[in-house]
């Protein structure tokens, strides 16, 4: 199963550089290294299913309503229950190419239930980049301190400085 790692890596696969957005998944060797990395096989079905539903959860992070691609990856998946002496085990039932899609969704879920709130944008409109806050008080607003909240807070110190009247 994914982890909150891999879910931050497939969220954060398309960040801006130089103004322009960029698809670290456009190319098919990244995707299926990153599949690899994670227990899958690589291929094009596996890579089809991982940008859609990659796509799907920045989507509905980012805001939008509701998000048919993520039933279209969910369909016909099942959760199996396998007991053994120590306890139940769930086993996904869902077509090969489609488990690390799945498992990325099931992740997300997973975060959103133990960790309400904080998964988010970063609050720099120029950034498409996620964040996971683990801060106690839940106040993260960027990817990053380091470029985000200091680009942010340079340019509205700036913006201040210039509405600020210059004495004679």
């Amino acid at each position: 199963m994914l982890d909150d790692q891999a879910l931050m890596q497939a969220l954060n696969s398309t960040p801006v550089s130089g103004g322009r957005r960029q698809d670290l998944w456009h190319d098919d060797r990244e995707v299926d290294r990153w599949a690899r990395e994670h227990g899958g096989l690589g291929g094009g079905q596996e890579r089809e299913w991982l940008r859609t539903a990659r796509d799907a959860l920045q989507a509905v992070e980012t805001g939008a309503t509701t998000e048919p691609r993520l039933g279209r990856v969910l369909a016909g998946v099942r959760k199996v229950p396998q007991p053994f002496a120590s306890g139940i085990e769930w086993r996904l039932e869902v077509p090969p190419e489609r488990r690390l899609a799945v498992e990325l969704v099931l992740a997300w879920a997973d975060v959103k239930a133990r960790m309400p709130g904080r998964l988010r944008p970063c609050e720099n409109p120029e950034c498409r980049l996620f964040l996971l806050d683990r801060s106690r008080a839940n106040t993260a607003r960027w990817c990053s301190m380091k470029t985000c909240g200091n680009r942010l807070k340079a340019r509205r110190h700036q913006a201040r400085a210039r509405e600020t009247p210059r004495p004679e």
